[in-house]
């Protein structure tokens, strides 16, 4: 895994164990030498994150749409920093540039852009690993939801396996490094 795409907050959430596992696991990317691929924010789960992995002589690249490319909101220093048209040409791109993704906690537009890369491998899109990090039960809901599209005759049992939640930085990284979370 050369590249992890990380979907995280625009904001810190109420709880400092969110802030706390974005900066380690920012740390645990720049230490292993995977760059991260995020939103491009210099704020919220984002900034942390970002702000981590760059502390700690990581690479970062983020992809923001030119609408919020604002100063407030682009993280002003990072390794690179790719304007795109708009939302959806971002998630595109964050794709085409990831090996893998991690969710973190956040609001509507991180859930949208999990649900979009578990659909796009519930489609065959991609076969890449797709963990969850639940640090504080923050994504323990999605299990049962999904269980409910299965038991409704929406979607196929198989998915219930297209993504893993995962509760420590590490385990993520010791996963993404082997590949693991294929079907």
């Amino acid at each position: 895994m050369k590249a992890l795409c990380v979907f995280c907050g625009s904001s810190l959430g109420f709880e400092p164990a969110h802030a706390n596992f974005a900066r380690k696991l920012g740390e645990r990317l720049a230490v292993r030498g995977v760059r991260l691929v995020f939103g491009g924010g210099g704020i919220g789960l984002m900034g942390v994150l970002a702000d981590s992995v760059l502390s700690n002589g990581g690479v970062a690249t983020g992809v923001i749409p030119e609408f919020l490319k604002k100063p407030e909101i682009a993280h002003p220093n990072l390794t690179e920093l790719i304007i795109v048209k708009d939302m959806h040409a971002r998630k595109q791109r964050m794709y085409e540039l990831a090996d893998g993704f991690a969710v973190l906690p956040g609001g509507l537009g991180t859930l949208d852009e999990a649900i979009e890369v578990i659909t796009w491998r519930q489609l065959h899109l991609h076969d890449k690993p797709i963990a969850l990090l639940d640090n504080d039960g923050y994504w323990g809901w999605l299990p049962s939801a999904i269980n409910r599209l299965v038991a409704g005759g929406f979607a196929p049992e198989k998915s219930k396996n297209l993504f893993t939640i995962l509760h420590d930085a590490d385990e993520l990284i010791d996963i993404v490094d082997v590949g693991a979370g294929s079907e």
